[in-house]
């Protein structure tokens, strides 16, 4: 079964729902056997699960001091915090099967990052991981020195998958702590440092850059692509709204 690469009409940057709700109008109406698959990256944002509870999970003050957008997804999972130097994947398959989806996704992220280079590994959480920089152990002999580059997340539709997932290039180190620290006492706790050392950065481990990463991704993975119309767009602008909704944003109601 072949991976078709999904392309948007235009190249401009959306806010984050907007490829949530294009990974959903795909899984419910791209009327395609193939596998899709597509890459985004947006302005800088927080995205978190469906069952937590925005004010345990995000620093609301500060990110709207800041300008970081906060938004609720569909999938499960954790808080997490996005811009422009990560790269965001969505994979739509018509698999039901979770854990082969699962799998297969993860191999896919694998592979790419071994042909740019970068010894990485998976775990049986879903994630991502590289060695310390320097280090040659394997993740069995070095348990909890590796560093986590890339996390995903599963979401179910009728007669279809989706699995999205980030790969973290580069980020503001301050921004990915503080918007999603909500205590002053966990950010003393955990700070910077701290999740400096259980994270990667994958420009320290490559020489290529971040849109030759993407480029060789989806020469990697992708054999011809689906091109969305105008008419497309609006249909997924349509299914956005139920993101932007300030009660699913707070947690008044559940999407499905």
């Amino acid at each position: 079964m072949f991976v078709k690469y999904v392309v948007l009409p235009d190249e401009k940057v959306h806010r984050l729902p907007f490829y949530l709700a294009m990974e959903e109008f795909l899984a419910r109406h791209g009327g395609v056997d193939d596998d899709l698959f597509f890459m985004w990256q947006v302005r800088p944002t927080v995205i978190f699960g469906r069952n937590q509870v925005i004010e345990n999970e995000v620093n609301l003050s500060y990110c709207r001091q800041h300008g970081i957008e906060v938004y609720r997804r569909k999938s499960g999972g954790g808080c997490v915090y996005a811009d422009m130097g990560n790269v965001m994947f969505s994979y739509v398959t018509k698999s039901e099967n979770v854990n082969l989806t699962f799998n297969r996704f993860i191999n896919m992220v694998v592979l790419v990052l071994r042909k740019a280079g970068v010894e990485a590994t998976s775990t049986s959480h879903n994630d991502v991981l590289v060695p310390p920089l320097g280090a040659s152990d394997s993740p069995s002999q070095a348990e909890g020195q590796w560093r986590k580059v890339s996390g995903t997340a599963f979401f179910h539709v009728p007669g279809a998958s989706i699995v999205h997932g980030t790969l973290l290039y580069d980020t503001t180190m301050e921004h990915m702590v503080s918007a999603i620290t909500p205590s002053g006492e966990k950010l003393a706790k955990h700070g910077v440092e701290s999740v400096r050392q259980r994270i990667g950065l994958l420009k320290d481990y490559t020489a290529i850059s971040i849109d030759e990463l993407k480029a060789l991704t989806r020469q990697t993975l992708c054999q011809g692509e689906l091109l969305l119309t105008d008419a497309d767009v609006a249909a997924i602008e349509a299914i956005e709204q139920t993101y932007l909704d300030e009660d699913f944003i707070m947690g008044c109601k559940k999407g499905k």
